[in-house]
């Protein structure tokens, strides 16, 4: 683009569907592969589009002709030529690379300006959909943007689930009004224009309730639009299966993951945290890498695993951080049953003792032979000092026998609102495939038990799933 354009002031009335090229800019065009910039049909295109949807937004109130103006992430400036063109003369974009005088050098996570500079924002399509750091992004937004600023956003994602992760992600602002609006052309579906409104305060969007010690979450309620997920979930399987090795495995074809259901754009962070997770090529490689959906995110993982056989090998993994202790409700040490020999699980089976790694022992006088003095963690404070209502957390639970003692843990301090979905495998005295007719004799729980504990937990708004 020409370093000097003689934009006309003032705001001329442009119809949506024709835009103004002025003489000053035909005498000083850009080149791009050997054609001018501004003559280029998609130029045109994208100039009409974002000239009428300013001037909608001036029509509302949001933006002005005097409007000191921003437009984050825009390689040649189309929105920055469509806002002078309509008047508002004092606007600017930045790229990572400028391309002058429209466009200078900058990040929408890193903007080189100062605070409060800015009355009004704009974020075009995919700009804040495709950004690796959103809540940098939301931060800066709420950094430059003047109070009683507008930031206008236009995103791909029009599900509920990802609405309410945009508001929660810009607590610097508030909600003024969200609309459908057409695409830059026939071949683009519809878009979500979202508007919002710099506070002087910065609000607490979420779902905690702070307590009245140490500021923690103590007691929530799952929002209604997380509740509607569950209505769309798979349904739990009713009936005690004869053969659960079988029925549950199968089961697995039938789950409704939350990502398959609903955009999981807009979130801080997203975080895997596998509780029980044994070696590392168990649950987190052959399922949670290779088979949940996790549309383009890279996810923090968790691995809590008390057994020390697994211990060694996840040095060596990277993006992985490993807990080595229990699971439990307090911090505090205990005495578990462990299958000493990890080629055993075999023999163990036949036994009765399963696949189980370990168990809860009443003392250690109890098969002292097979026993391992470990330390418990409370599992529950840690998670809400790790993640926050606006972080994704995919939790899968394998903990023989414990999911009794945890889950209850995680409603009492209200750490159950952090997790966005859960995969928990409940155990109980299931038929053994060895010996017909007969129960297990390793756990004292009921399918029946396990069933009402699913079903509480969907009945509070958790998005849980039966798992093998």
């Amino acid at each position: 683009m020409p370093e000097h354009l003689n934009f006309v002031p003032g705001m001329p009335k442009l119809s949506s569907s024709a835009i103004i090229v002025h003489e000053a800019v035909r005498s000083y065009p850009a080149k791009t592969e050997g054609r001018e910039l501004w003559a280029t049909k998609a130029w045109r295109i994208a100039v009409r589009f974002y000239s009428s949807v300013f001037q909608d937004l001036i029509a509302e109130g949001y933006l002005s002709p005097t409007s000191k103006s921003l437009c984050v992430e825009t390689p040649n400036g189309e929105e920055v030529f469509a806002l002078k063109e309509i008047g508002v003369s004092d606007s600017i974009g930045i790229y990572k690379k400028q391309s002058k005088p429209l466009v200078v050098s900058g990040q929408a996570v890193r903007q080189p300006f100062n605070d409060n500079t800015f009355d009004f924002i704009f974020a075009g399509i995919g700009t804040l959909d495709k950004s690796a750091k959103p809540a940098e992004f939301a931060a800066e937004i709420g950094r430059t943007l003047k109070p009683d600023g507008f930031l206008v956003v236009h995103t791909a994602s029009k599900d509920t689930y990802s609405f309410n992760s945009f508001i929660d992600l810009f607590n610097c602002c508030k909600f003024v009004r969200s609309r459908d609006i057409d695409g830059v052309d026939s071949s683009m579906p519809p878009i979500r224009e979202i508007v919002m409104k710099k506070e002087y305060e910065i609000l607490g969007h979420g779902i905690g309730v702070a307590s009245s010690h140490g500021g923690s979450v103590n007691k929530c309620s799952v929002p209604g639009y997380k509740q509607q997920l569950i209505r769309d979930a798979e349904p739990l399987i009713a009936e005690e299966p004869l053969k659960p090795w079988i029925t549950l495995k199968k089961n697995v074809k039938n789950i409704k993951y939350l990502p398959s259901m609903a955009d999981i754009n807009f979130k801080q962070r997203y975080v895997y945290v596998d509780v029980g997770a044994r070696s590392y090529g168990s649950s987190i490689v052959s399922w949670f890498k290779k088979q949940y959906p996790k549309q383009n995110k890279t996810f923090e993982i968790y691995a809590i695993e008390a057994d020390k056989a697994f211990h060694e090998e996840y040095s060596s993994k990277k993006g992985v951080t490993l807990l080595p202790y229990a699971a439990w409700v307090k911090n505090e040490t205990l005495f578990f049953e462990v299958n000493q020999d990890p080629g055993r699980e075999k023999q163990d089976k036949e036994n009765g003792r399963g696949m189980g790694r370990i168990k809860p022992v009443q003392s250690l006088d109890t098969v002292a032979s097979n026993v391992d003095e470990i330390q418990g963690f409370d599992f529950a404070n840690w998670l809400k000092n790790t993640v926050s209502e606006k972080d994704f957390v995919v939790m899968k639970m394998d903990v023989e026998g414990t999911e009794f003692n945890l889950i209850p843990r995680l409603f009492e301090t209200g750490a159950i609102c952090l997790i966005d979905e859960i995969f928990l495998e409940c155990h109980y005295n299931r038929w053994q495939k060895c010996c017909h007719g007969e129960r297990s004799s390793k756990y004292q729980k009921t399918y029946s038990q396990c069933l009402d504990l699913f079903t509480s937990l969907r009945g509070s708004g958790v998005l849980v799933h039966q798992w093998w």
